[in-house]
C-alpha cells in the first residue's frame, strides 16, 4: 500500500454552496417555536424554579435571615444561602482554584457571608413555580451590616495600583518599542488628549439562563446560555468535583451573548447546586436587572494618548496611558493598546495601564475587548491630526499605513485595507466631502462625514468535527460550537455540502453538545474559522478512507492505484492523470457492504498552524511560514450624520462598511454580521452607557427602558462590502472571522462625523446632546 502523505481537495473549486447568501438552515425552527433555548426544556420530570435574591448594598457582611414568611408559602421547596447549600469542591476564590475552574471572576456567591457588590446573590429560592419562587424571594429578610463602598476609579476613596498584567493576566499591562517619550518630545507636531468611555452591558435578548438535571448522583445535564459547552463543561465539573464525562453541557440555540456568555458565571452552578439540594431538575433564569450585575461588563476606563507627528502627518510616537474601575479580586481590563500599537507605521510605541478596585462585579469580554474602546482614542486623535495639518482624514490613514506589523515585526498574513479604503470612499462619494469642519448643512441641520479604520486579529484556537456520509448520499457532520444567532448552523451546512460534494438540503449538521466532538467558544471571532476548518478536515479524513477502500477493491477501477494518485471531484473518486477511470463513491461504499463512512477533522485557526496540508489555498512548500505571520481582518467605516444644533441631537443617516477578512462563508450572514456589531458600536457611540451610583455602587438604569440601545428608527440603511482576499496561511478554509471587526473604529468614524459636522470634537462616550451642546469648537 502507498503511504504516502494524503492529498487534500480544494472544498469550493467553483461556485458552490460555500460563499452563497443561503438562507438559514434553522430558520423554519426558530421562526415556529421549535428551536429551543436554555430555558425552555419544561418537559423534564418534576421541573421546579429557583430565583435568586441579591444584595441592595454593594458592601457588608450578612448578619442572619428571616425566612419564616417565605417558606410559609405553597409550593416553597428550598431557602438555600451560604450556610446550607451544598459544598463544591473546588471554588474560584483563590488563585489556584480560579486558574482550574477558568472562572472569569475571583470570588463565588454564597460561598461567605461577606458583600462585595451590589446585586451580588445572597440566596436561592426554589419552588413549584415561578411565580410562587419570586414572591417567596420578596418576602424573604436579609439583615445586613452594611459598609461605605466604592463605586470606581473616580471614587476619592478609590487606589490605583500598576496590575502588571491586564485582561485577566493574558495580556502584559507595559509595553515599550523603541523610545516614545523622547520621539514625543522632538515631534513637530504633538497631541496629547484624554478619552472616557462610559461602563457597557451587552444586553442579549435572551438572557442568561441555566436548567440542571441530576440524571443520578454523579451524573448531570445542564441546558445553559452559553457560547461555549466544552468551556461550561469544565467549569462545573471541576467545581463538582467530577469527570467531565459525568457533566452533559447542551446549548442548541443561543439568544446572543456578545461576550457575556463567553464565561461560566455564578448562576450556573449556584443552579447546580439548587438541584442537588432539592433533588429535581431547576431552572434559573436572570432578570433583566440581574443581567447588569450577573454577567460582567465593559468597565468604565479612561484613555490618554499622546500623539507625536512630522508636519506632514507621519507619526514618530504614540504614548497610551488607561485607568479603568476593576472589582476586588481580579485585574481584569481590556487591552486596549494592543490595536494602537498595530494598526499604522510608528517606530516608537509605549503603553501603561492603571487599575483601581470597587465594589463591581468583575467585568468581562465585550464585543471586540480592547479594539473597539481603543481604536476609539486612536482613530479620533488621528482625526485631529489630518485636520490640525489640513489632511484628508482618509489621505492621512494612507501616510501611515503599516506594509508590517510594527508589533511584532512580522509580515501580514493577507491584508486588503487599501481596497477596503478605495472602495468604501467611492461607495460612500468621499470625495465629495467639504474639508471644512462644520461647513455643510441640509437646511437647519449641520452634516458631517466621518471615518475610522477597523482591525481585529485572529485568535489562536483549535477544535474538531465529526462528519458521516451515507451510501445513499446525505451525511451527517457533528461539532460542539455554538451558533449566537450569527448562522453557525447555515454556514457549517455550506461547507460541509462543499467539501462531501452534496446538496445542501442532503447535509445535517448538528452542535452545541458535549457529546460531539470538541469546539472552541463562539468568541473572539474564532468560531467560522474553527469550526469550518475541522469540518473540512473531516471530510478530508472520509475521502481519504473511501480512497483506501478503493483501492484496495478488486472490482473498482482503482484498484492498486497509489492513494496519491487518486483525486476527488464531485463526490466521484478518479486518477488525476485519467479522470475517466473512477467511479462514484457510492459504487464503492455499496460493494464494500458499507451503509456509512465516517470522519474525523481538527482545525487549527491562527498563527502557528503548521500541518502541511491543511491549508487548501496554501503553497506546501511554505507551510513552516504560518508562524512568521501576523493574521488580522481589516476593514473601513464611512458615517454621515446629521446634527440638531439647537438640541444637540445626533442621527446616523448614511454608513457604509467595507472588509477584508478571508473566505466569507455566506454573503447574507456575513453582511447581517456586520450590520449588527456596526449597529452595536452606534449603540456605544451615542446612547449606550450604565450608570453606577457614586455613593452606594449601584446601577441606576439597569433595565431596558433607562439603558438606551439602537432600535430601527435609529438606524439608516446601511451598505456593506467585501474584499475578495485569500489567505494562504489562516487555516484550511482561509477564513479570519468577522464577529468582532464589525464594531471597531464604529464609535471613532461616528465621533469623527460630529466634529466635521460641528467644529466640536467630543471625547466622551456615549455623545449625547448635553456633550455635544457643552463642548466648544475645536480652533483652527
Amino acid at each position: 500500500m502507498d503511504t504516502a502523505e494524503p492529498t487534500f481537495f480544494e472544498t469550493n473549486p467553483k461556485a458552490g454552496a460555500v460563499g452563497q447568501p443561503l438562507n438559514r438552515v434553522d430558520g423554519r425552527d426558530k421562526v415556529t417555536g421549535k428551536a429551543k433555548y436554555s430555558a425552555e426544556f419544561n418537559q423534564l420530570p418534576g421541573l421546579v424554579h429557583a430565583v435568586l435574591k441579591t444584595s441592595d448594598v454593594a458592601k457588608g457582611r450578612i448578619t442572619g435571615f428571616d425566612t419564616s414568611a417565605a417558606m410559609k408559602q405553597p409550593g416553597v421547596l428550598a431557602i438555600l444561602t451560604h450556610q446550607n447549600l451544598p459544598k463544591l469542591a473546588k471554588t474560584p476564590n483563590d488563585a489556584e482554584g480560579k486558574k482550574a475552574i477558568g472562572a472569569p471572576m475571583g470570588f463565588l456567591p454564597l460561598t461567605t457571608d461577606q458583600i462585595h457588590y451590589a446585586g451580588q446573590p445572597v440566596a436561592i429560592v426554589v419552588a413549584d413555580t415561578l411565580e410562587r419562587a419570586q414572591y417567596a424571594a420578596a418576602l424573604l429578610r436579609v439583615q445586613v451590616a452594611a459598609e461605605k463602598p466604592i463605586a470606581s476609579y473616580e471614587d476619592p476613596q478609590a487606589k490605583l495600583f500598576d496590575p502588571t498584567k491586564v485582561q485577566d493576566g493574558k495580556a502584559p499591562a507595559h509595553t515599550v518599542r523603541g523610545n516614545a517619550q523622547a520621539a514625543f518630545a522632538a515631534a513637530p507636531v504633538q497631541l496629547t488628549h484624554k478619552y472616557t468611555h462610559a461602563i457597557n452591558h451587552h444586553n442579549p435578548m435572551e438572557p442568561g439562563a441555566t436548567t440542571a438535571h441530576w440524571e443520578a448522583p454523579d451524573r448531570l445535564t445542564i441546558y445553559d446560555a452559553t457560547q461555549g459547552v466544552t468551556r461550561t463543561q469544565k467549569a462545573v465539573s471541576t467545581m463538582l468535583g467530577l469527570s467531565a464525562e459525568q457533566v452533559r453541557v447542551v446549548t442548541k440555540y443561543l439568544g446572543g451573548g456578545f461576550g457575556c456568555k463567553g464565561s461560566s458565571w455564578p448562576h450556573t452552578i449556584l443552579t447546580v447546586q439548587a438541584a442537588k439540594a432539592v433533588g429535581r431538575p431547576v431552572k434559573l433564569s436572570l432578570t433583566r436587572p440581574q443581567m447588569f450585575t450577573g454577567m460582567g461588563h465593559r468597565e468604565d476606563q479612561e484613555q490618554t494618548l499622546k500623539m507625536g507627528a512630522t508636519r506632514d502627518g507621519k507619526l514618530t510616537a504614540l504614548i497610551h496611558e488607561k485607568t479603568s474601575t476593576t472589582s476586588p479580586w481580579d485585574n481584569y481590563a481590556e487591552s486596549n493598546s494592543k490595536i494602537i500599537n498595530m494598526l499604522y507605521a510608528c517606530e516608537n510605541f509605549e503603553s501603561s495601564y492603571q487599575l483601581a478596585r470597587a465594589n463591581v462585579m468583575t467585568s468581562t469580554f465585550t464585543r471586540a475587548p480592547g479594539e473597539a474602546p481603543g481604536s476609539f482614542a486612536l482613530e479620533s486623535s488621528l482625526d485631529d491630526l489630518a485636520y490640525q495639518l489640513g489632511i484628508d482624514p482618509l489621505e492621512i490613514r494612507l501616510r501611515n499605513y503599516a506594509e508590517k506589523d510594527h508589533s511584532t515585526g512580522q509580515a501580514w498574513s493577507s491584508k486588503s485595507l487599501k481596497e477596503c479604503y478605495s472602495r468604501g470612499a467611492e461607495l460612500f462619494g468621499w470625495s465629495k466631502r467639504n474639508p471644512k469642519a462644520g461647513a455643510t448643512r441640509d437646511g437647519r441641520l449641520l452634516v458631517g462625514w466621518g471615518m475610522a479604520t477597523a482591525s481585529y486579529p485572529v485568535h489562536n484556537s483549535q477544535g474538531t468535527a465529526r462528519a458521516r456520509l451515507y451510501a445513499d448520499g446525505h451525511a451527517v457532520v457533528q461539532s460542539g460550537a455554538t451558533d449566537l444567532g450569527t448562522g453557525t448552523y447555515t454556514v457549517m451546512t455550506q461547507v460541509a455540502a462543499d467539501a462531501l460534494f452534496l446538496p445542501v438540503d442532503k447535509v445535517r449538521f448538528e452542535l452545541g453538545d458535549t457529546k460531539l466532538p470538541t469546539a472552541p467558544n463562539s468568541g473572539g471571532s474564532v468560531a467560522a474559522g474553527t469550526v469550518s476548518s475541522s469540518v473540512y478536515m473531516a471530510a478530508q479524513d472520509v475521502w481519504q478512507k473511501l480512497i483506501k477502500v478503493a483501492v484496495m477493491d478488486k472490482k473498482s477501477p482503482l484498484y492498486r492505484a497509489k492513494a496519491a494518485d487518486v483525486e476527488v471531484k464531485q463526490g466521484r473518486l478518479q486518477l488525476k492523470n485519467n479522470p475517466q477511470k473512477g467511479e462514484d463513491f457510492a459504487a464503492i461504499m455499496k460493494r464494500a457492504e458499507m451503509a456509512d463512512i465516517e470522519g474525523n477533522g481538527q482545525g487549527r485557526y491562527g498563527s502557528g498552524y503548521e500541518d502541511a496540508q491543511a491549508a487548501a489555498n496554501a503553497d506546501p512548500a511554505k507551510k513552516d511560514q504560518a508562524a512568521d505571520h501576523s493574521m488580522h481582518s481589516f476593514g473601513a467605516h464611512f458615517c454621515e450624520v446629521k446634527v440638531d444644533p439647537d438640541l444637540g441631537t445626533v442621527r446616523v443617516t448614511r454608513w457604509v462598511s467595507v472588509h477584508g477578512a478571508g473566505r466569507i462563508l455566506n454573503a447574507k450572514t456575513a453582511r447581517s454580521q456586520i450590520i449588527g456589531g456596526s449597529i452595536f458600536g452606534i449603540g456605544a457611540a451615542l446612547m449606550e452607557g450604565t450608570v453606577r451610583d457614586q455613593n452606594y455602587s449601584r446601577y441606576t438604569n439597569a433595565s431596558l427602558a433607562d439603558y438606551h440601545i439602537p432600535v430601527n428608527a435609529d438606524i439608516p440603511e446601511m451598505t456593506v462590502e467585501f474584499i475578495d482576499e485569500k489567505d494562504p496561511y489562516i487555516n484550511a478554509m482561509g477564513v479570519k472571522g468577522i464577529g468582532e471587526i464589525s464594531m471597531v473604529g464604529v464609535s471613532a468614524a461616528v465621533a469623527n462625523a460630529v466634529f466635521h459636522a460641528t467644529g466640536k470634537r467630543v471625547r466622551s462616550l456615549p455623545i449625547t446632546p448635553d456633550k455635544v451642546l457643552a463642548t466648544k469648537p475645536v480652533q483652527a
